[in-house]
C-alpha cells in the first residue's frame, strides 16, 4: 500500500491550523488550496466582454465607451485601463486580507488570476515594461510589502514581461482615497509621484499595475509623470474594477 505522505502532512497541518475562507469564514477542506471556499470562489466576477475601451468600466448596455470617456480627445494618459474582476464582496474580502492583514502569501494566487486575465486583453500586448504603483516608503515599511509590486512580480514571471526596478517612487504620503470624490482624489494625488530613473522609461510603453481601480486618479497621476519622462505610452491593468 502506498502511503500518501504529502496529503497526510496537509491534514495534520489543517488539524493544528485550520484554514477558513477569506470571505465567508467557512472551514476549508484540508485539500482545498483556498483562500476562498468553492462557493465564494465561484462568485468571483470577471469583467464582462462589454467594457469602456478607455477606462475599463463595465458597460451593461454595450457601446465602445462610457459616458465620461465618450468623445474624449484630450489625450491625457493612460491610453487604456482594464481589470481582471469586478470588485465584488468576495474579491473585496480577499484583497483586504492581502493588504491589511499582512497575508503576503495571497500575492501568488491573486497574481496568477491577474496573469490569466491578461490573455483576455490583446490590447495590452505592446505594453511589456511594467511599473507597479509605488507606496510611500513609511507606508510600505508599516505594511511590510507593496501589494501592487507583488502582483506585478507574478504577472511578469508568468507573461515574460519586464519589471522596471526603481523607475518611479512615491514622494507624497497621501491620505486614503476612500470616501473622496473624483475631484478630491485627483487633488489628493497631485504631485505624489516622481520618475527616479527616466532612462528606464524613455521610449518604452509602460504597463502600470495596481490592485483596485476606482476613479483611476492615482494611476492617471503616475501615467502623466511617466509620459513627462519620455514614455512612449501608458496603460493600466488592475486586479479589480469598482463599477
Amino acid at each position: 500500500m502506498r502511503i500518501d505522505y504529502p496529503n497526510i502532512g496537509r491534514y495534520l497541518l489543517h488539524v493544528l491550523l485550520p484554514a477558513t475562507c477569506a470571505h465567508c469564514r467557512a472551514d476549508l477542506h484540508y485539500l482545498d488550496a483556498g483562500p476562498l471556499c468553492p462557493a465564494c470562489r465561484g462568485r468571483l466576477e470577471p469583467v464582462p466582454a462589454l467594457y469602456c475601451k478607455r477606462c475599463g468600466l463595465p458597460l451593461p448596455s454595450g457601446g465602445g465607451h462610457c459616458f465620461s470617456c465618450r468623445g474624449r480627445a484630450d489625450g491625457a494618459p493612460p491610453e487604456l485601463a482594464v481589470s481582471a474582476f469586478i470588485f465584488n464582496p468576495e474579491l473585496r474580502a480577499l484583497i483586504h486580507e492581502f493588504k491589511y492583514r499582512g497575508r503576503r502569501e495571497l500575492a501568488g494566487p491573486l497574481g496568477l488570476e491577474l496573469a490569466k486575465a491578461w490573455d483576455r486583453y490583446p490590447e495590452l500586448g505592446p505594453y511589456n515594461f511594467v511599473i507597479p504603483v509605488p507606496l510611500f516608503r513609511e507606508k510600505e515599511k508599516e505594511r511590510g510589502f507593496n501589494q501592487s509590486r507583488l502582483l506585478a512580480e507574478v504577472l511578469c514571471r508568468e507573461k515574460r514581461l519586464f519589471l522596471l526596478e526603481g523607475a518611479a517612487g512615491r514622494i507624497k504620503n497621501t491620505p486614503s482615497q476612500t470616501g473622496l470624490t473624483k475631484k478630491e482624489r485627483l487633488s489628493n494625488v497631485s504631485g505624489a509621484f516622481l520618475v527616479t530613473a527616466p532612462e528606464l522609461v524613455k521610449g518604452r510603453r509602460i504597463l502600470i499595475i495596481d490592485d483596485v481601480a476606482t476613479t483611476l486618479a492615482t494611476v492617471s497621476e503616475l501615467a502623466a509623470r511617466l509620459m513627462e519622462a519620455g514614455a512612449a505610452g501608458t496603460a493600466v491593468f488592475t486586479l479589480a474594477r469598482e463599477p
